[in-house]
């Protein structure tokens, strides 16, 4: 029998069987440091738009495209990046995506033109996608029980971090060394701490026992297929922050795309070959296609939500990316905070928290909109409003990669970690859009009235995410 067909005693012996690493949570720092680098270059960039559109002497169109090329080919390579993680170990693909991101993040910081730029910034969001779901991977093999709960706490932790002190850490950076070059120190800096980070894997991170290395072929038409989906899905969004219409007309072939991709799994099954994604099981799985929706409209809401009130700040108000970074950081301060001991209560609360988390981060959200725009000083409205949003930004994320994940095999928890993610990324990509786009179209009207019909948009899509939140409360009931 292949190995893609596993029966429930097969699945209950290797739980187990299951003898804890003694150092488990040694190996889950270095993985977590590894995460919190490919992440940060997500959000780090949003700060430096102004300072390397002037630098490049490029439009912004142009520019948009260091931001949202890194997250189109991050989410393409998500799934596969979590399979072949499955298939021949994570410590080698991680020392594989490092040394790519590496020479990926020099090639961006040398790069002598916006072209360069962009192609070299494709590259990086490849590589961080070979990187990223080796986390979710790690901690399904090292991990069960209450200790997994805690350690995706850990993750989650990681995840709402790098996203809320990407503004912060980009403006320190650019504040340091200067308007005109110091974008480029953004990237630079990821040279010796991805060295330094290669040589913790390597002396970490176990090798796969070559015994269990699966020879099997790996499901190319399959990641393909997928890419194709995620490609005809992210690429119009991203064209859409640059100006551009015609591409909207590849989302008629997201569905054709999809379709293929699920039959081709299921067909592979039956077969009994290895799939890329066994869909089949994954959707027999109590909570995880719900736990991925909540996933995906999630970042739809919250990833915009920063970006929008960076923008804001900047633009609308004229802070520098350092006061914009610091006005921020009590969002990172609460999301910091939240996301451990979320971890730490998840096995024991369930899918409850999640649906509290939110209605808590909507709460600050909806404070912040009412109260901050216009009022003087600024930071005395924003701080605990940011703050509270903060709080339940953090709990959202852990928890429910947490329950999403619960009964995924480890053998596949790389591969279905990337999926969770590339909905994350996707929910990125549509929310930055979206929440932009309202803001663009509103400022005629003026900046605080922009920000506050982006944020209210935010809330909105978040409110979705709340409604599959407490329908996956019910179904636990």
């Amino acid at each position: 029998m292949s190995e893609d067909v596993v029966d429930a005693p097969d699945e209950r012996r290797d739980v187990e069987d299951y003898e804890p690493d003694p150092r488990r949570w040694r190996i889950l720092g270095v993985s977590l440091a590894v995460g919190f680098m490919s992440l940060l270059d997500v959000s780090i960039v949003n700060v430096a738009i102004p300072s390397m559109r002037e630098g490049l002497d490029t439009s912004s169109g142009t520019i948009q495209w260091v931001v949202s090329g890194y997250a189109l080919t991050f989410g393409l390579t998500l799934v596969a990046g979590g399979r072949l993680g499955d298939a021949y170990g994570r410590r080698r693909m991680m020392l594989i995506g490092l040394a790519a991101f590496v020479v990926s993040s020099a090639a961006v910081g040398f790069a002598p033109n916006a072209e360069l730029v962009v192609a070299a910034r494709l590259a990086q969001g490849a590589s961080a996608g070979l990187l990223t779901p080796q986390n979710s991977g790690l901690i399904q093999q090292l991990f069960r029980g209450a200790e997994r709960g805690r350690a995706f706490g850990l993750f989650g932790f990681t995840v709402s971090s790098a996203s809320a002190l990407g503004p912060v850490l980009g403006g320190l950076i650019i504040a340091a060394a200067g308007e005109e070059n110091g974008w480029r120190w953004l990237f630079l800096v990821n040279l010796p701490i991805g060295v330094v980070a290669m040589l913790a894997v390597a002396r970490m991170v176990p090798r796969r026992d070559p015994a269990t290395i699966d020879h099997a072929r790996i499901d190319v038409a399959g990641a393909v297929l997928l890419g194709l989906t995620v490609l005809a899905l992210l690429y119009p969004i991203v064209s859409i922050e640059r100006g551009a219409r015609l591409p909207l007309v590849l989302l008629v072939l997201v569905p054709v795309f999809a379709v293929a991709f699920v039959r081709w799994e299921h067909r592979l099954t039956r077969l009994g070959h290895q799939p890329l994604l066994d869909v089949g099981l994954l959707r027999t799985l109590p909570g995880y296609v719900n736990g991925l929706t909540v996933g995906t409209l999630y970042f739809t809401g919250f990833t915009g939500l920063v970006l929008v009130i960076s923008v804001w700040l900047q633009e609308g108000l004229g802070f520098t990316p350092l006061h914009a970074g610091l006005l921020i950081m009590p969002f990172a301060v609460g999301s910091a905070v939240a996301a451990p001991v979320a971890g730490r209560f998840v096995t024991s609360v369930g899918r409850a928290l999640t649906v509290g988390a939110l209605v808590v981060m909507m709460t600050g959200t909806l404070l912040f909109l009412l109260l901050a725009p216009g009022r003087d000083p600024l930071w005395v409205w924003a701080a605990p409003t940011l703050l509270i949003a903060g709080l339940g930004a953090g709990a959202v994320v852990s928890p429910n990669i947490t329950l999403t994940l619960a009964e995924v095999p480890p053998r596949m928890g790389g591969a279905a970690g990337g999926a969770l993610q590339t909905g994350q990324r996707i929910g990125a990509s549509i929310g930055a859009a979206v929440l932009m786009t309202v803001y663009q179209v509103a400022a005629p009207s003026g900046a605080d009235t922009a920000l506050r019909l982006s944020l209210a948009t935010g809330v909105v899509l978040l409110s979705l995410a709340l409604v599959m939140a407490v329908r996956a409360v019910r179904q636990q009931g």
